[in-house]
């Protein structure tokens, strides 16, 4: 496995690839990797010849008070992991590299990024979108494999391939789960056990809700009550956002109609998990 740093060294290594016509899958992370980023490698693997994984904690992502500083930086087991996995590349540019000095030109993401995450943590897509864009003219891969835990992610990323036209085919992989239902994440890290047990609560209202749909309840609005019931209930995690949407447009539904996709947000109140973390979940009911 070969860690390439440089911008030229990436485009150099990956073109020899594409010379020999073989395709080359890119899984981006911002390291801090777990069992849920090693499923995303291994479905990369399945479906392109080559895989690179990119480790960037990309800052325009973040907003002033987020935690862009105090992110889990975990440099030996990510490479481990990488390794372990089959990766043949990892790029880790530093900011100098992703953004020169001068560098001005963003993407603005529209609609889709005004509300739900993009409410809550405003500018958040703009720098998701932009550090994405880079990292497919970089590393111009055939497929990007992302997890549907960031789903409303995964409809932005699907949009900017579309409107840019951009040659690439983007997969979703399921979210993977910790044995209690929490969804994996770089920040569970900051969980005690306490609170990592109430946070079960976030994955098992979904999917009471989700089976409270596929059974006729049609109320947004009651089942968003009932949802904020059982996660409120440990005393650790506060709601953020409950939304009901489209799934391929995240066009809100208040009167329910599968499909429909569940976004949740909740923020953890316990000092010991550092206060503000937010937490994020969804589930797909059909």
């Amino acid at each position: 496995m070969k860690i390439v740093r440089s911008i030229g060294g990436a485009r150099r290594a990956i073109a020899q690839w594409h010379t020999r016509g073989e395709s080359v899958g890119l899984v981006p992370t911002m390291g801090a990797l777990h069992q849920g980023h090693s499923s995303l490698i291994r479905r990369c693997r399945k479906r392109a010849k080559r895989t690179v994984v990119s480790i960037f904690v990309n800052p325009t992502q973040f907003s002033p008070e987020e935690d862009y500083k105090s992110y889990p930086r975990t440099w030996r087991r990510d490479i481990a992991l990488c390794r372990e996995e089959g990766a043949e590349i990892v790029f880790a540019p530093d900011v100098g590299t992703m953004y020169p000095d001068g560098f001005e030109t963003t993407v603005r993401v529209g609609s889709l990024g005004d509300y739900w995450e993009g409410t809550s943590r405003p500018g958040h897509f703009d720098g998701v979108a932009t550090v994405v864009l880079k990292l497919f003219e970089i590393i111009r891969p055939d497929v990007a494999v992302f997890g549907q835990k960031d789903y409303q992610q995964t409809i932005i990323i699907r949009r900017l391939i579309e409107d840019f036209n951009l040659p690439v085919g983007l997969i979703v992989a399921p979210t993977v789960r910790e044995p209690g239902g929490l969804a994996l994440s770089s920040r569970n890290v900051y969980l005690g056990a306490a609170e990592r047990v109430a946070a079960g609560a976030i994955s098992r209202s979904l999917r009471w809700a989700a089976d409270r749909i596929r059974k006729g309840a049609r109320s947004s609005s009651e089942l968003a009550r009932q949802i904020r019931r059982i996660v409120e209930t440990g005393g650790f995690f506060t709601i953020d956002y409950i939304g009901f949407c489209d799934p391929s447009t995240l066009a809100s539904q208040r009167r329910l109609n599968p499909p429909v996709v569940i976004l949740i947000a909740a923020k953890c109140l316990a000092k010991s998990a550092a206060c503000g973390r937010r937490y994020i979940d969804n589930i797909v009911v059909r």
